[in-house]
């Protein structure tokens, strides 16, 4: 298994983590549920900890995939930029979570004002994520790609993007 298999398999984790995190964290809040709060924090740091897996594999993931016709330099640069960020964003969260539940556990107070630091700061990390994960996604799946053109039954682009007839 290489970078790229590792990178596929580990990506979806920040995304689902970010956004199952931030559910549990907020009804943890709207509950008053310390147990609820803890399990959020714990979410986000496995999840963060899969950030920073998928963000180093990226690199080997890249070399696999820029020189197969059809992906686009463009798109693997921006999803490598929106990565570059939602890692730092991540981080965050996963650093937050690691000293709320510190806080919680020597019962100081300060652990829920930065619960909610937390929440929205996890907030802003699934949208960076999940930007990510939309232009990684259109790296090889060129179906949701706004560029993607569609061919009729009666045309074909040839590869200087000029019409033909299939006559």
């Amino acid at each position: 298994m290489d970078q790229a298999h590792i990178h596929l398999l580990i990506t979806h984790l920040p995304i689902f983590g970010s956004l199952l995190g931030t559910l549990v964290l907020g009804y943890g809040i709207w509950k008053k549920s310390n147990t609820t709060k803890t399990a959020a924090h714990y979410i986000f740091i496995i999840s963060a900890l899969g950030a920073v897996i998928a963000y180093i594999t990226g690199e080997g993931a890249e070399e696999t995939v820029e020189n197969i016709r059809g992906v686009s330099e463009n798109i693997i640069e921006q999803h490598a930029d929106f990565a570059a960020y939602a890692l730092t964003a991540f981080i965050s969260v996963g650093v937050a979570s690691l000293i709320t539940i510190y806080l919680e556990f020597i019962k100081n107070s300060l652990a829920k004002s930065l619960t909610l630091v937390t929440l929205f700061l996890a907030i802003i990390s699934f949208a960076l994520v999940a930007r990510t994960g939309y232009l990684g996604g259109q790296i090889r799946h060129t179906e949701i790609s706004s560029s993607t053109t569609i061919q009729n039954g009666n045309e074909k682009n040839n590869e200087q993007g000029e019409k033909q007839d299939d006559d």
